[in-house]
C-alpha cells in the first residue's frame, strides 16, 4: 500500500468519482489513477468503488470505511507539511476560511485588512456556503476555518468556539406605521409582510423560535441569504425587513428607519472553529484573536483538547462575549 494510492482515492471521493477531474487536480493521467486504484484493491481484497465500463458509480460499503481512514491520512500528512512550513518561514502559507455572506460583509472585512497588513505572504481564501457546506470544507481541510452562527449540529467534528453575540434590528421606509410604535411586539410585527434571512442562515432559527414561542404566525413573503438583498426589497415596499444589527449602515442606509429588536428575540451566537487534530500556525492563532480577542493562543489551545460539545460550553461559561 502506498501513500500516492490513498490520495488517488481520497480525491477520486472529493471530486465525485470524476476520475479525469481528479487527475486534473493531481497533475497525472487518468489511466494511472485507474491503475493505482485497481492494484490497491487487489491488495487489500476489496473494491472500493463499484464500476460501470470505466467510469465509478459509487462507493463500497468497504470503501467508505477505507476512504473515512484514506482522509484521516491525507489530514495527518497535511499537518506535517504545515509543521515544516512554520519552522522554515513561520510568514508565509495560506488560510481558508468558510463562512456566510452576512460574515464576509460586515464584520470580517476589518479583520481582513488587519491580518493581511500583518502577513502579506499570506495568501487568504474566502468560501461561502450553507452551515452544510461551511461545515463540509472545514471538516475535509478545504477550509482552515469554519466562521457560522446557525445549525451547530453540522460542526459535531469541529472545534466551535464562541466569538460575539448580536441580535436583530427591524427595517422599514421611514414612513412605516411601524416607526410610530413605541414599543414594538412580535404580535406588531405578525400584522406586516416580513423580508428576512432564509432558513438556516444568519440566526433565523431564533427568529422562528420567537413567534412560535408567542404564538404567532409571521407572514414572510421573500427570504434571502443576503442583507443587502433583504434591504432592496423593502425598499421597494416589499415588506418589513428582519436583519442582523450589524447589517444596517446608518451612513449607508439613511432612507431606512433601523428599530432596535433585541428585546423581541433572543441572542445569537457566532463561532469560530477548526477540524479535531489540525495543526495551527502561529498566523491562524493571530487570526482567530483578530477576530475575537478573547480567544487567546492558551485558550484556543485548551479548547482543541476538550472531546465534546459539553465540555468546549463549560469551558466557555465564565467567558464574556463582547456584542456587535
Amino acid at each position: 500500500m502506498k501513500l500516492q494510492q490513498l490520495r488517488y482515492i481520497w480525491e477520486v471521493a472529493q471530486h465525485n468519482l470524476n476520475v479525469t477531474q481528479a487527475a486534473q487536480s493531481l497533475f497525472t493521467s487518468q489511466p494511472g489513477i485507474s491503475k493505482q486504484i485497481r492494484l490497491l484493491e487487489d491488495e487489500l481484497g476489496v473494491e472500493i468503488f463499484v464500476r460501470s465500463g470505466r467510469h465509478f458509480n459509487r462507493v463500497t460499503d468497504a470503501g467508505e470505511s477505507i476512504l473515512k481512514t484514506a482522509g484521516e491520512i491525507m489530514r495527518a500528512v497535511e499537518n506535517i507539511k504545515t509543521s515544516a512550513q512554520e519552522f522554515s518561514d513561520e510568514k508565509k502559507g495560506s488560510l481558508a476560511i468558510a463562512t456566510t455572506h452576512t460574515q464576509c460583509r460586515y464584520v470580517l472585512p476589518e479583520v481582513i485588512k488587519q491580518f493581511i497588513d500583518s502577513y502579506p505572504q499570506v495568501a487568504l481564501h474566502m468560501h461561502q456556503g450553507t452551515p452544510v457546506q461551511i461545515s463540509e470544507l472545514a471538516a475535509t481541510g478545504t477550509a482552515d476555518f469554519a466562521i457560522a452562527t446557525e445549525a451547530m449540529e453540522f460542526y459535531s467534528d469541529l472545534v466551535m468556539m464562541p466569538c460575539y453575540s448580536w441580535n436583530r434590528a427591524i427595517l422599514t421606509p421611514q414612513d412605516h406605521p411601524l416607526t410610530e410604535v413605541s414599543q414594538l411586539t412580535l404580535e406588531d410585527l405578525a400584522n406586516y409582510p416580513l423580508v428576512t434571512y432564509t432558513h438556516g442562515f444568519t440566526g433565523r432559527s431564533k427568529l422562528d423560535e420567537a413567534f412560535k414561542g408567542r404564538g404567532c404566525s409571521p407572514r414572510v413573503v421573500l427570504t434571502a441569504t443576503d442583507a443587502d438583498v433583504i434591504k432592496t426589497y423593502v425598499r421597494l415596499g416589499l415588506g418589513v425587513g428582519i436583519v442582523a444589527k450589524m447589517a444596517y449602515d446608518p451612513s449607508k442606509d439613511d432612507d431606512l428607519v433601523a428599530i432596535d429588536a433585541s428585546h423581541l428575540f433572543e441572542v445569537s451566537i457566532t463561532k469560530i472553529g477548526f477540524r479535531r487534530g489540525t495543526y495551527l500556525r502561529s498566523y491562524m492563532y493571530d487570526f482567530i484573536e483578530m477576530f475575537a480577542p478573547h480567544l487567546e493562543k492558551s485558550l484556543v489551545q485548551e479548547a482543541a483538547y476538550r472531546q465534546s460539545r459539553s465540555e468546549l460550553e463549560e469551558l466557555f461559561s465564565q467567558v464574556s462575549l463582547p456584542a456587535h
